[in-house]
């Protein structure tokens, strides 16, 4: 550990299917997050497009793209390393993704999801690569939402053994639309196996959820309700954010790499 960084936690809303207003309030947050001093800004899975939404079909573009190239651009205004989801389309092919972009606005690294949920498999395939990059701020791994869940585990410990520092993982976490989070307060879901993985591999997870409607899927009509969470290196809760479907914010965390 040579110094500290501040990252930012972009629960942002996404609006199911509406990818020019998703894409504005994504580089409004990385505009934001910039101006507050952070280095790196992770928002959630599927971004563009909301999880699952059946306009992937249609919709979802290549990587490089042209989503993609205006998130490039609006990292390397703001010289800000950015994570998030994409909805990709590779040859016939729908992925849910996941790529970092560098401050000067690269595309440094890609992930697939692999532990995606059976129902959804109707809409995405599955990747099958798990990789690092190296950057100025050490090892970072990235993953994508289930990836981290227990039935996962290998995808997590195998970027630990691979000596990330920062495994920072897009997310939409849902619940049914009539969820009482006082009676079942949501969270421990990943709070466990964050803290695990992070506690033995002696790195930060960072794992940041989108707000808004589902549609689509089994799940449509459920509710993305936020509770980001920042795990760090001693499996203790850094941060987390709000719950609800109208939850949106941006959380600023300061960890040690």
């Amino acid at each position: 550990m040579v110094g500290k960084i501040k990252i930012a936690m972009g629960q942002m809303l996404v609006e199911a299917g509406q990818l020019d207003a998703n894409l504005s309030r994504a580089c409004g947050m990385i505009r934001e997050a910039a101006e507050k001093g952070s280095h790196i800004i992770v928002l959630p899975e599927c971004m563009d497009l909301g999880w699952t939404h059946p306009g992937a079909k249609e919709l979802a573009e290549p990587i490089p793209g042209k989503s993609s190239e205006i998130l490039c651009q609006a990292a390397k205004d703001a010289n800000i390393y950015v994570v998030v989801g994409l909805t990709e389309r590779l040859d016939q092919r729908i992925y849910n993704s996941a790529i970092i972009i560098s401050n000067e606005g690269e595309i440094i690294l890609t992930h697939r999801k692999i532990n995606e949920l059976s129902f959804a498999l109707d809409l995405y395939t599955i990747g099958d690569k798990i990789n690092i990059v190296e950057t100025e701020f050490g090892r970072i791994g990235l993953a994508i939402c289930a990836d981290l869940r227990p039935e996962g585990d290998p995808i997590g410990h195998s970027l630990g053994l691979m000596g990330s520092r920062l495994l920072l993982s897009p997310s939409a976490w849902a619940v049914p639309a009539d969820h009482d989070n006082e009676q079942n307060p949501y969270g421990q879901e990943w709070i466990g196996p964050y803290s695990e993985i992070a506690k033995k591999y002696q790195m930060t997870v960072v794992g940041v959820s989108n707000v808004g409607l589902v549609e689509g899927g089994e799940w449509d009509g459920w509710k993305c309700i936020g509770r980001s969470v920042a795990i760090g290196p001693n499996g203790k809760i850094l941060a987390q954010g709000n719950y609800g479907e109208k939850a949106e914010e941006l959380i600023i965390i300061e960890v040690p790499y």
